[in-house]
């Protein structure tokens, strides 16, 4: 309504450009009226929560199947992820079916991340969560089988990322699983404790404790479910975050910070 005002308002006073100024204004008033300061449409919001969760489970079933045959450590990993999404009965058996899908050898990833793209390509935070949840889905039976990294390597190019960074998203991930459950893994220590913050032991203090906050931010719960992620898969990247403090708290008893 008000964008409708303001641009007969500004037309009045400043002819067409004040016309368009007022149009953009009153765009806002009403964009302000309808879902608050920062406020994000929710139909467009819903949208990108159903693309990002189809692409999530279609993509894993691609990754599981990319060595081959889909592990009985997979599947479990699968599971996991139902129960802690909390899913009904109807939307479990959804999230098979795209699995499944996924698993097809004929299956094609690129019409997918096209639209995956078109949907939720602008938001930085959907794109890296959706590539963190498949690294972790190719780590689930233990191994990183050579079709897997490169199927995952195709996947992150279709995403927009080069190959740096790329590599770079996957040093942390692969890291940051080493401190699982709330303490390091077997063998993981302090330079995988960098690694998994995207750092190395030259880095100063305060490059760390940057490289720490700004992992902390991108995990975040409300700043996720703002841009587009389900909030029954927050859980995932909670556990992400939990995984980077166990590691940044080791950093500090070595430093002694």
């Amino acid at each position: 309504m008000f964008k409708i005002v303001g641009a007969i308002f500004g037309f009045y006073i400043f002819r067409f450009f004040g016309a368009f100024v007022g149009y953009i204004l009153g765009s806002y008033i009403d964009r302000l009226l309808a879902y608050g300061v920062g406020g994000v449409n929710p139909l467009s919001r819903g949208q990108r929560q159903l693309v990002f969760l189809e692409t999530v489970f279609v993509l894993m079933g691609k990754i599981a199947k990319a060595d081959g045959r889909v592990s009985e450590e997979e599947i479990a990993h699968v599971e996991m992820m139902f129960q802690k999404l909390g899913m009904s009965a109807e939307h479990r058996q959804q999230a098979i079916l795209l699995f499944k899908k996924g698993t097809a050898p004929d299956f094609d990833i690129r019409p997918h991340l096209k639209d995956f793209m078109a949907v939720c390509g602008q938001t930085n935070s959907l794109k890296q969560m959706l590539l963190v949840y498949l690294i972790v889905m190719a780590f689930a039976d233990g191994h990183f089988d050579t079709a897997e990294e490169s199927l995952l390597r195709e996947i992150a190019q279709l995403l927009g990322y080069n190959q740096n960074e790329y590599q770079h998203i996957l040093d942390m991930v692969t890291n940051q699983t080493h401190f699982a459950n709330g303490k390091p893994s077997s063998g993981s220590g302090l330079e995988d404790a960098y690694r998994a913050l995207g750092v190395t032991k030259n880095n100063a203090d305060q490059e760390i404790k940057r490289a720490y906050r700004k992992l902390m931010s991108q995990y975040h719960p409300d700043k996720l479910m703002g841009q587009g992620v389900p909030e029954d898969m927050i859980a995932m990247a909670t556990a992400q975050s939990q995984e980077v403090q166990v590691a940044y708290d080791l950093i500090k008893k070595s430093r002694g910070l």
